[in-house]
């Protein structure tokens, strides 16, 4: 999912136990993503669907 991100233009703008990433056409919206190995199906559909992809 990070490296989807990161493909997508999506640029890293820090974090502590999450990463935040950042899109720099729409500033305003911010994704938070987990530090975990896994993704709880909920959280990632709701990154997904920040992102655009759905």
């Amino acid at each position: 999912m990070v490296i989807r991100l990161l493909r997508d233009g999506w640029v890293s703008v820090g974090g502590g136990k999450h990463d935040k990433y950042e899109d720099p056409d729409r500033p305003e919206v911010m994704i938070v993503v987990p530090r975990h190995r896994e993704q709880s199906p909920g959280v990632a559909r709701s990154i997904a669907r920040l992102a655009g992809w759905i």
